[in-house]
């Protein structure tokens, strides 16, 4: 599986920022323990959010479903260990912004209390679609990046795929979680693959890592060569140092030559990219059935005592991670989740680990300065030199600034993976990712205006049919109730006259008497009207309208009463 076995290619621009990798890989992987609250957001993933199935009080076991995914582009989330439903509400959860989002919090009781679980018999004769369902039962999603439901990229024709690509670039500084995770669980990883493969048939497999992690590699290899039949056609391709390797279109460029079009995805071009993190869930999850409810996390930066990796259950708080390590909180100068090249700043320790959480640093001052100043751009053009998406930063730049969604999308904002590599060599300091990163925000808010108002006019199109429909309706049996009105009408005046209406022809006195009891009558439905008038109007009622026009008409059928009585009493 040497490197030069295969023809690798480069992508244009990247950097090659300081490692600080070394700190964190002297021990193995350790257990981080149960702390005592476990905060578990129903939205670890892009997609729909989890709809909880728990109440407050609930008792729960570990593996538990506690929230269902609600569309195909969702996951299902468990319980991480054993515990009673404390609370289901509002708190602070990993994002670039700040905010809140609904959490399913757990109060853990220590024992640790598994259901019985089973994975699947022989999984790798099992059909696709059944190894698929228990991927998406287990709540896998993506682990190395924007956190995609995985049921959903391995529900991809097979027709369409012939190349599987698993990410183990890993190349933002700091981090060591899938470098530490191939060091100790390789066999593991190749087995998940192999599931990959049965889902996918794809006629090639390429596990991409970069050269600065010599034990995950010879791991790697070993693991391969300790299979019967070789290697499954997967191979280990060794490739430079040099970020961003480890983004997904990056890395299909330099392993295969290949670039995703504009706004496209790498299914357009026959490829899967998966992590290797995520790999390792699928294997536990489909020849173990346990669910993906922990994750390697590294913790780091020179104010822990002991930055190494932990296998860490989600939902625990940042604060109990870092007594873990041993970290002097009060000389975090920033918290960062995440690498520092594409992390973000958290500014309160009980956010909790997510399925997507692979790293916090805990830095100093002098390790990771505050940002210095915005100064004005001098055009120098280093920012499109690093920017591995070949775009053109400083026109996004200007376009972001002044707000020109139009041209911001025209010029292909939506490309921008967001790496950092053109703030990082910015001598200006300007923080070109942030106004990126707002100017989607804007993109996305606009769009989904637009629909907004889309929907809202069609239902005011489709409201103002309706009526339409139902007024000529009324129409039409008003017009058939005339016409049969009419015919009956005619059919009495060509009738004989009955005995009855001959006599009240010739009693004054009786009809006199049915013309007074004609107003009578209609004097009650008058005064009717106006009460249900009265009360509609005081209440405001959208009927008043209506019920002014009735009093209108009873008001003239009793002024003809009335007119009628008083040329009979004349």
């Amino acid at each position: 599986m040497n490197m030069h076995h295969y023809t690798l290619h480069d992508f244009k621009g990247g950097i090659h920022p300081e490692q600080n990798k070394s700190q964190s890989t002297g021990q193995d992987i350790s257990t981080a323990g149960i702390p005592k609250i476990l905060i578990l957001p129903i939205s670890q993933h892009i997609g729909a959010p989890a709809v909880p199935l728990v109440k407050v009080g609930d008792v729960v076991l570990k593996g538990q479903v506690i929230a269902q995914g609600e569309d195909f582009v969702s996951c299902n989330l468990h319980a991480p260990t054993s515990g009673v439903i404390s609370a289901i509400s509002e708190a602070p959860v990993p994002n670039q912004s700040g905010m809140q989002d609904t959490c399913i919090q757990i109060t853990t009781d220590g024992n640790d209390s598994w259901p019985p679980i089973k994975g699947l018999d022989n999984y790798l004769d099992a059909e696709p679609q059944a190894l698929i369902e228990a991927i998406s039962q287990a709540g896998i999603s993506g682990m190395g990046g924007a956190g995609f439901p995985t049921h959903v990229k391995a529900s991809i024709p097979a027709s369409k795929i012939d190349t599987l690509i698993i990410n183990a670039a890993e190349c933002e500084p700091y981090i060591t979680s899938d470098d530490a995770l191939m060091r100790e669980n390789a066999a593991d990883i190749i087995k998940g693959i192999e599931i990959l493969q049965a889902i996918l048939k794809p006629q090639q497999c390429y596990i991409g890592i970069e050269d600065n992690k010599p034990e995950a590699i010879k791991a790697l290899q070993d693991a391969l060569k300790e299979n019967k039949d070789d290697t499954h056609g997967i191979h280990v391709v060794v490739i430079p140092t040099k970020y961003p390797s480890g983004g997904e279109k990056q890395l299909i460029q330099i392993l295969t030559g290949l670039e995703v079009p504009v706004a496209g995805l790498p299914a357009d071009i026959g490829i899967v990219c998966q992590n290797i993190g995520t790999v390792r869930a699928i294997f536990q999850a489909v020849a173990l059935g346990r669910p993906l409810i922990s994750r390697i996390t590294t913790i780091t930066g020179d104010t822990v005592a002991h930055p190494q990796n932990f296998e860490v259950l989600l939902g625990t708080p940042v604060q109990y991670l870092l007594e873990q390590a041993g970290c002097d909180q009060n000389k975090i100068q920033r918290l960062i989740m995440g690498g520092p090249m594409m992390g973000f700043t958290i500014t309160d320790n009980q956010i909790p680990v997510t399925k997507t959480s692979n790293c916090i640093i805990a830095a100093t001052h002098n390790e990771l300065a505050d940002p210095a100043m915005e100064q004005a751009c001098i055009r120098c053009g280093m920012c499109t030199q690093a920017c591995p998406a070949q775009l053109l930063p400083q026109q996004l730049l200007w376009f972001a600034k002044s707000s020109n969604l139009d041209q911001a999308q025209a010029h292909n904002i939506s490309d921008c993976i967001e790496c950092g590599a053109c703030s990082y060599v910015c001598p200006s300091n300007i923080p070109l990712v942030q106004y990126y990163r707002f100017a989607k925000g804007e993109i996305k808010q606009a769009k989904a205006d637009k629909q907004s108002s889309e929907q809202a006019k069609l239902r005011f199109d489709t409201r103002n049919a309706r009526l339409e429909r139902e007024e000529a309706e009324k129409a039409e049996k008003r017009k058939a109730r005339a016409e049969a009105a009419a015919k009956k009408q005619a059919a009495k005046k060509d009738a004989p006259p009955t005995e009855d209406a001959t006599a009240a022809a010739s009693d004054p006195a009786a009809e006199l008497k049915g013309l007074k009891q004609k107003v009578l009558a209609s004097q009650t439905r008058v005064d009717k009207a106006r009460e249900r008038l009265s009360m509609a109007q005081e209440q405001n009622l959208d009927t008043a309208g209506a019920l002014q026009l009735g009093l209108d008409k009873q008001i003239e059928k009793l002024a003809i009463a009335q007119k009628n009585l008083e040329q009979a009493n004349s």
